[in-house]
């Protein structure tokens, strides 16, 4: 006989499904009234005001204070004797160049076996034959005998290759106390009705941008690298938003 479902479990699904469907219900409003109409592309904002975004904190070393010495150009702590026009300060541009190619090819397996027997041998320990019918019925034959099987076997492999080679412009949006930059780039290009988004974000060294102001999206420490896409052949590749709600709730 299967335990009643608890009242609350019965609640917090039917409260899951019913926001589901004001959420797909919105939206889906907003994909009615963008029927013929091409993808909006958003305004260009600043990363800073941007709801979720957070300064990065990393771990800096002390401050040199800047010193110079008489008759020397020189000046303490500084890293370069010219000026040059990579990008240095808040607000500065620079490009950054993604050249991403990842390939994998792992297989594993794993089998294990196990049996085991055991066998008192003791047949008339208790004095069975002794003791008259119907009660030699319910003893056993042998005191103590016990077999088990076990085995298991599991296989695992993973094929994977990715490639993606582009570029795009970042904005320093943060000085760290130690001179790294931390940039921010976004991209959006629309081709008919489908919107392709590139956005790139991590820390760089002032030393690692090239004269031209160039720098390898290898050499950008804590990389947020994302590439997709939105419009009408995004729309037909996801599933339908039920379908989603009842892929999270089903437990089979």
């Amino acid at each position: 006989m299967s335990k009643p479902v608890p009242l609350q479990r019965i609640v917090l699904v039917a409260a899951l499904v019913a926001t589901g469907g004001l959420a797909g219900g919105c939206s889906s409003i907003d994909r009615l009234a963008a029927i013929g109409e091409r993808p909006a592309l958003t305004p260009i904002e600043n990363p800073t005001t941007q709801p979720g975004y957070k300064p990065v904190q990393m771990p800096m070393p002390k401050p040199e204070v800047a010193s110079y010495n008489a008759n020397s150009l020189w000046r303490n702590g500084s890293r370069a004797f010219f000026k040059d026009q990579r990008a240095a300060k808040v607000g500065d541009i620079l490009t950054v160049t993604v050249n991403f190619t990842d390939k994998a090819n792992i297989a594993n397996e794993t089998q294990r076996s196990r049996t085991s027997k055991e066998d008192s041998g003791i047949t008339d320990f208790i004095g069975s034959k002794t003791i008259t019918t119907p009660a030699t019925a319910v003893l056993p034959g042998r005191i103590l005998t016990t077999d088990s099987t076990s085995s298991s076997d599991g296989k695992g492999s993973v094929q994977r290759q990715e490639a993606l080679q582009t570029t795009v412009a970042a904005v320093v949006t943060q000085v760290l106390p130690n001179g790294n930059l931390v940039v921010e780039g976004k991209q959006e290009i629309r081709v008919n009705f489908e919107i392709r988004e590139l956005i790139v974000a991590g820390i760089v060294r002032p030393e690692d941008i090239q004269s031209d102001n160039i720098i390898d999206s290898s050499k950008i420490a804590q990389a947020r690298i994302a590439y997709g896409g939105r419009g009408q052949i995004t729309d037909v590749q996801q599933p339908r938003y039920g379908q989603q709600v009842m892929d999270v709730l089903l437990p089979f």
